[in-house]
């Protein structure tokens, strides 16, 4: 077995420490104790350096342990920055001209699942950095230009800069041997300042009586003593000084309040303005081993450092572990995706090494967050019952994969559901405990909602991680019921709130909200005007969508334990009941072909918001099969199914077709029968509607020359194409869906397709692209996708990556072009990368696309099982899944 394999198995604590430290801790939620909950400005950049944190903590090439109770992070000084450069700059939600913005470039270049091994770059000017400027350059433009970027600046011509690279190999679980390669790109020799800074996360300043623990620096060495965490000593090769301060506020400099004689700005201030600010006895709570590098033009300098509890060798046995460890990164990776394209495997190997660099502790106790600290002045009566107020319960202290540890430092519901798709291929446990997570009762709310992300916890997301256990399931081995189970159980409370709060009038039509999709209507989808009703096509959707999920856990489950047979027979029955209201209440628009929401205000009748969107293409995903083998092995469940096809003929179009393959009958239970999935497949395949080079466009490009526009109390309501940034502020601050490619939506659909397909094989075709003549089954729609979805990240004819857009030093640079950026969204025309530049939370699905490619597509869950109403062992054995509950 593979060395990696085998610590993700040995029950060792290898993930103890890890990449846990967030790139924002300031501008976020839980820092924010202010009255009016505008966090970005409670606490900004500029008192990040300054600011104990209360929940949180930043840095650069960050690590701690799974507590976060010791951080490792990275600070550099060029000579010439007016402060220590210790975290990532960007602009807030209110600065930047598309909402909140990183102005810098770093990348998380590689991961095992265990961190032991890890690489992470950055580049940093050898100018000074130009806060300002970005500040003020962005401040002046408007949502119609273009962001102002790092690049922009001019800071890196004539390549004066400083490329950093760091590399982590773990010994042993508390054992970690650092290198740091700093290499000058620039052509005259120059100077650099590196300081490896060692601090514990402030848990003293807000109890009576908190242990305080202690760093002690001496020559070469930093070593931290915790009451819990035992002795850990940093080790730096050639005897670097150590400065040491205090991580706790400077309430001098921020309040003009006697605070700390050493405070976190403490090393800083130091070194950059020669203050008095270190402590001469080198004890503290903050430390940092400093050495400064000459460097001459094209050469590289390297730092040693050990950070254990064991060990302070910088020798042979440092050398050795980083050799092995990158070795087994290698062998790892290779047979992750054995027969992938290598251009293809260095895209899935960097979207992992970014899902697993992002993991972060997250420590969260709503109750204590509303109340204030003892030790701390309270905080302003309006936040009893202003933001999060309702979820008092939610007390986290976890390690959870972020959306974007810069841009979105917090969890969100439907994020960690993709999340957990490619994950499973590396650490299937860690995907389920993640699954598992939200569903506990620190989390989920005891009415049954989950919690959706840390600005509005009782906002609503799309309801996935059913879909997601399945998925998940099914990549460990569709062996794990426990697991299942445990899910299940939660997920049915869920599901009753859904039923209970978003079908206000009880007609099996949902609303929901915004539902993760920024700005895709006329209107802010959360804000309906006062008597009004929206009635939604992809609320309902999500909705039936849910229940097959839930009847194909029932299935697997009913394998082992009859009485889930019970659970089967009513997610079928709600399924038909949804399915039928979705094609029966108005959200089916017969002259367009196509699925809208549906729009009610007082004194005027419905109104379809004829918006041609993602809204309209989510109801293909609520779709699956069922064949006799199931029938024969769950004889209760097919005598009711039968009672209810007979007594129930309205629902026969929604569970009544019947498709067969040589001799194989298998029967399709989905919202768009085949008649209408015909016509929408016509619309999302036309390269001048939904179908770019790129993947499957949020909203169709036909609106570009046709905005949609309703009348809505006195004011015009538009909609029309926007490929890139959002140019408006309706809903989110930098996303956009009307018109670029997101990759959840385009993966469901990849998927719902080869679920189709398996009721079809090859007796339905369609045109791809529409009007092009090419007639392609729906395996082949599904494969054209995938490779679409890919090539954004490959070299194309002329050897540009589109994902780099214009930006011609990714383009032509060959130390920036290999590094890739896993953004949040792409442009809908040609590609570029957009919004959150590092979302390898759910962007990283481009890893399971690739594993899927090179094993013949990807596949829908239960996707073992063969043909259309046919059985395998491994049906047999595990029920029968997504794909394949006609098994």
């Amino acid at each position: 077995m593979n060395p990696e394999k085998e610590r993700l198995s040995s029950g060792e604590h290898w993930k103890m420490w890890g990449p846990y430290v967030a790139e924002r801790a300031w501008g976020t939620v839980r820092e924010d104790y202010s009255a009016d909950g505008k966090a970005w400005d409670y606490l900004p950049h500029e008192h990040a350096r300054s600011r104990a944190y209360r929940w949180s903590e930043d840095g650069l090439a960050g690590i701690s342990d799974d507590c976060q109770r010791l951080c490792f992070a990275l600070a550099f000084w060029n000579g010439r920055d007016p402060i220590l450069k210790e975290r990532i700059f960007g602009l807030s939600g209110t600065q930047g001209n598309h909402g909140e913005d990183a102005k810098e470039y770093w990348w998380y270049a590689d991961s095992t699942p265990t961190h032991s091994w890890m690489r992470w770059q950055y580049v940093y000017p050898q100018a000074e950095f130009p806060y300002d400027r970005l500040v003020a350059e962005n401040a002046r433009r408007g949502r119609t230009d273009p962001e102002f970027e790092l690049l922009d600046t001019g800071v890196f011509d004539g390549d004066r800069y400083w490329d950093v690279e760091v590399d982590y190999a773990k010994a042993a679980p508390t054992d970690v041997c650092i290198r740091i390669s700093v290499r000058n790109a620039g052509p005259d020799e120059a100077t650099l300042d590196v300081l490896p800074t060692l601090w514990f996360r402030n848990a003293w300043s807000w109890d009576v009586g908190a242990a305080r623990p202690e760093i002690a620096g001496r020559a070469g060495e930093l070593t931290a003593t915790h009451h819990e965490l035992g002795t850990m000593t940093l080790t730096g090769e050639g005897g670097p000084a150590p400065l040491v301060c205090d991580n706790d506020t400077n309430t001098a400099l921020l309040w003009s309040v006697p605070g700390p004689a050493y405070p976190k700005d403490g090393i800083g201030d130091h070194l950059v303005h020669g203050a008095a600010t270190v402590n001469p006895s080198n004890a503290g709570t903050k430390g940092a081993l400093h050495y400064r590098l000459t460097v001459a033009p094209g050469k590289t300098a390297e730092i040693r450092l050990r950070l254990s509890g064991r060990s302070a060798d910088l020798g042979a046995s440092w050398a050795e572990t980083m050799r092995l460890r990158r070795e087994e990164a290698d062998e790892f990776y290779r047979e992750l995706a054995p027969d992938a394209d290598p251009k293809e495997a260095l895209v899935m190997r960097q979207a992992l090494a970014g899902m697993l660099w992002s993991k972060q502790y997250y420590r969260y106790d709503v109750a204590r967050w509303l109340d204030g600290d003892p030790t701390q002045p309270p905080p302003p009566a309006e936040r009893r019952d202003g933001r999060n107020s309702a979820w008092r319960h939610v007390d986290d202290s976890n390690v959870i994969s972020m959306p974007d540890k810069w841009e979105y430092p917090w969890f969100a519901a439907w994020d960690l559901a993709f999340h957990c798709v490619a994950l499973a291929h590396v650490d299937a446990e860690f995907a389920k405990e993640q699954l598992i997570l939200l569903l506990r009762e620190w989390y989920q709310h005891p009415n049954g909602q989950l919690p959706a992300y840390e600005w509005d916890f009782s906002d609503v997301n799309p309801p996935v991680h059913a879909w997601a256990a399945l998925r998940v399931f099914e990549i460990d081995g569709s062996r794990d019921f426990d697991f299942l189970e445990r899910v299940m159980h939660k997920l049915l409370l869920n599901f009753t709130w859904w039923v209970n709060r978003k079908d206000s009038t009880g007609n099996n039509v949902f609303e929901g909200g915004f539902l993760g999709l920024d700005n895709i209507g006329p209107i802010d989808r959360s804000q309906v005007p006062e008597g009004g009703l929206l009635e939604q096509s992809d609320g309902t959707a999500w909705m039936a969508f849910f229940c097959l999920d839930l009847l194909e856990m029932s299935f697997i489950l009913a394998e082992h334990d009859r009485t889930y047979e019970d659970l089967a027979v009513k997610f079928f029955e709600h399924f038909a009941l949804i399915a039928e209201a979705m094609n029966d209440k108005g959200l089916w628009d017969e002259e367009d072909g196509f699925y809208y929401d549906v729009l009610s205000l007082p004194g005027r009748p419905p109104e379809p918001l004829r918006v041609r969107s993602m809204v309209g293409l989510i109801p293909l995903c609520s779709a699956t099969t069922l064949g006799r083998a199931t029938m024969e092995r769950l004889p209760a469940f097919a005598e009711r199914f039968r009672w209810f096809l007979e007594n129930r003929p309205q629902y026969d179009r929604v569970i009544g077709n019947v498709h067969t393959l040589g001799v194989n009958e298998g029967r399709l239970f989905s919202i768009v029968g085949p008649d209408r999935l015909r016509r929408i497949l016509e619309r999302m395949l036309d390269e001048e509607e939904f179908l770019s080079p790129h993947g499957l466009r949020a909203l169709s490009r036909y609106h570009l020359e046709h905005p949609f526009s309703v009348a809505i109390d006195g004011t015009i309501a538009t909609v029309d194409y926007e490929p890139a940034e959002s140019t408006t502020p309706l809903f989110g601050g930098n996303s956009n869906w009307r018109g670029p490619v997101w990759f959840p939506a385009n993966y469901l659909v990849i998927e719902a397709l080869r679920r189709y397909a398996r009721y079809f094989g090859d007796d339905f075709t369609v045109e791809c692209p529409t009007g092009s003549g090419r007639k392609m089954t729906l395996c082949e729609v599904s494969d054209e996708l995938s490779r679409r979805l890919v090539a954004t990240f490959l070299d194309d004819g002329s050897g540009r990556r589109p994902v780099f857009g214009g930006v011609e030093r990714f383009q032509s640079d060959p130390a920036w072009h290999d590094r890739l950026l896993f953004y949040e969204y792409f442009n809908g025309d040609d590609g570029a990368g957009l919004g959150a530049s590092h979302q390898t939370g759910w962007t990283g699905l481009v890893a399971d696309v690739v594993i899927g490619r090179a094993s013949g597509g990807v596949r829908p869950i239960g996707a073992d099982t063969a043909g259309s109403g046919t059985d395998s062992t491994a049906a047999a054995g595990a029920g029968a899944a997504r794909g394949g509950a006609h098994a």
